[in-house]
């Protein structure tokens, strides 16, 4: 017998376990049909909202017929003790009535049919309206509430489907496959479906996760507030319908159920036929019945404000992220040769192509941004550039100062933010050869002043040995730097060195060759070496020095101004002596006046 039961037993034990996932599947959100997906497509901003406020209501519609009250009322009611309250507030009301009623006016409820219609309706307001009576419905409800909006969540999500695809037909023509995607995603996120760990955050404060903002969030906030206000009003439409149909009971089967009474419980009147009127399952069942018709009403009536809030949620997660990438979305929705760049952009490259594009419209406006895109320069900006090469294009406010430093650095492009050289100098004024040994000084002070050279005056010095290069880079000011470079173009080899070595050993000689009459002079004396020597010497060197100077500058050897330049006092002295020997000679090689004859009067 058992054996043949078992199979029986087993496929109903299977339909019972799976029924709730079957009614779910049937239940989804209805798909979305062909003409739905064009009222998407070419709709403006207000269709598109209509159109996502409609295929959201028509999911939560499909949802909530799910959802079965009357089952739910059931469980939260044996859930709360219903049935022992109720004998015991039925009682309570009952004993209360009784004593505060006579003799007499107990007699007159078997025969006067007002008189029991009368106590009828106190009995149940006094059920009904209890303060015990009001906190267990409103915990029903509250209970009843939650089941609900499980469903009504579940629903919700069942839409994000048809709203997605709407989202994706909206924005797909006009911006692209990337921008549709984004923002699906971010609506997907919202809606609770996003549960792929690991996803990038996409976006500047444009991506919306999941918080009790959430549309799900908002949606459940509206329905449970409305049923908080449901349960405030529960127990008078709850007293009303009972009372209906206990004046009904007392006026119509009062009678007959006398006929069973005993003549003592005569003396309680119509009051146990009450008592036993609201106690039975009947009753009961009606109560459940009221309690599971006002939640579906309510629920009704709010679903199309639900769907507006969803809707409304969309369309803000959408103007979020517009208003994040504006001018990338208004260049795509107007050139299409941009739209089609922006569908090859990654989503989290996003935030890189509004920096990049900001930086392009402020020198270039949009032919800059246009033309870049065609020379590939755009592309390369946004989806290959190094982070720290955009710290170079952000200080400098230029692009093509972030690419050039990229493309020359390479690896070493961090230490070129690390001493600024890029503040200093133009990538185009550097080869790699050039950079890597300015980098190698591995000396800030040394880096920075000769970054701030011209490239030829830079280059020249970086023949020297690197520990001399950095030891005069030290030293000398830019300026000096500068004179420095000059003196090993002009030079011969031999004075070009003692120079080097001399201001090498002590910096302070840089300043007496600093003068650009001083390099000239040097550098146009035929005797070069001499020039150096007369110009390196400590002090003039005593009466026998200066006299060889100015012979070696007699005799064309030296340039005069070096002269000057070396012993200024004795130069001014001596130009003062000459001065005074020709005044003599000229007076004493001069003749003489002869007097005038003296006049006289006569």
């Amino acid at each position: 017998m058992l054996s043949v039961l078992r199979p029986a037993v087993s496929a109903l034990l299977v339909a019972a376990i799976s029924a709730p996932f079957l009614q779910s599947a049937l239940a989804a959100a209805p798909p979305m049909t062909r003409a739905d997906y064009e009222a998407c497509q070419s709709a403006d901003e207000a269709g598109f909202r209509k159109a996502i406020e409609a295929l959201s209501l028509k999911a939560l519609q499909a949802g909530v017929r799910t959802v079965d009250y009357r089952a739910t009322v059931d469980r939260e009611w044996r859930r709360a003790g219903m049935d022992d309250l109720l004998v015991k507030r039925v009682d309570l009301a009952i004993e209360e009535v009784r004593s505060e009623t006579s003799w007499a006016g107990l007699a007159q409820s078997l025969i006067d049919t007002e008189k029991a219609q009368k106590m009828a309706a106190e009995v149940a307001e006094r059920v009904y309206q209890s303060e015990p009576m009001r906190v267990a419905v409103e915990s029903l409800a509250t209970g009843v509430g939650q089941e609900v909006g499980r469903a009504l969540e579940s629903a919700l999500q069942d839409a994000a489907s048809p709203a997605v695809e709407c989202m994706r037909a909206f924005l797909g023509q006009r911006y692209g496959t990337t921008v549709a995607g984004v923002v699906s995603r971010d609506v997907e996120r919202d809606f609770g479906l996003d549960s792929v760990a690991g996803r990038a955050t996409v976006s500047s404060g444009a991506v919306i996760q999941q918080s009790g903002e959430g549309i799900a969030g908002a949606a459940l906030v509206l329905m449970r507030r409305q049923l908080a206000n449901l349960t405030a009003r529960i127990g008078q439409r709850l007293a009303g319908s009972i009372l209906a149909r206990l004046v009904s009971v007392a006026a119509g089967g009062v009678g007959v159920v006398l006929i069973a009474k005993d003549i003592w419980e005569l003396r309680k009147g119509v009051l146990p036929i009450i008592s036993e009127e609201m106690k039975s399952e009947t009753t009961k069942n009606m109560v459940k019945e009221e309690l599971a018709k006002t939640f579906d009403e309510q629920m009704t009536k709010h679903l199309p404000e639900i769907a507006s809030k969803s809707a409304d949620r969309v369309i803000e997660i959408w103007q979020s992220f517009r208003n994040a990438h504006r001018q990338a979305l208004d260049l795509a929705a107007r050139n299409e040769d941009f739209r089609a760049f922006l569908d090859t952009v990654q989503p989290a490259q996003l935030a890189r192509l509004d920096e990049v594009m900001a930086l392009v419209l402020a020198s270039g406006g949009e032919p800059g941004v246009l033309r870049r895109l065609g020379d590939g320069s755009l592309n390369e900006a946004v989806r290959f550039l190094l982070e720290p090469a955009m710290t170079i294009a952000r200080e400098t406010r230029s692009i093509d100062a972030a690419l050039g430093w990229s493309q020359l650095a390479g690896d070493r492009l961090p230490a070129v933010i690390e001493h600024g050289v890029y503040k200093r100098a133009d990538h185009a004024g550097f080869t790699r050869a050039t950079l890597t040994q300015l980098l190698a000084l591995n000396d800030p002070m040394a880096i920075g002043r000769l970054a701030a050279l011209e490239p030829a005056a830079r280059e020249r010095l970086f023949g020297l040995p690197a520990a001399d290069l950095r030891r005069l880079a030290r030293g000398f000011s830019e300026a000096e730097l500068d004179t420095l470079s000059r003196y090993l173009v002009g030079l011969d080899p031999e004075p070009r060195d003692r120079i080097l070595k001399a201001v090498a050993a002590t910096p302070g000689k840089m300043q007496r060759l600093a003068s650009s009459r001083v390099r000239d002079g040097l550098i146009t004396s035929r005797d070069q070496a001499r020039a150096v020597d007369m110009m390196l010497r400590e002090g003039s060197g005593g009466p026998k020095a200066i006299l060889a100077d100015a012979e070696a500058a007699w005799e064309g050897q030296v340039s005069p101004i070096l002269l000057w330049e070396k012993h200024p006092l004795p130069v001014v002295g001596l130009g003062f002596a000459v001065l005074v020997l020709l005044l003599m000679l000229r007076r004493l090689f001069r003749p003489r006046r002869k007097a005038a004859p003296a006049q006289t009067t006569a």
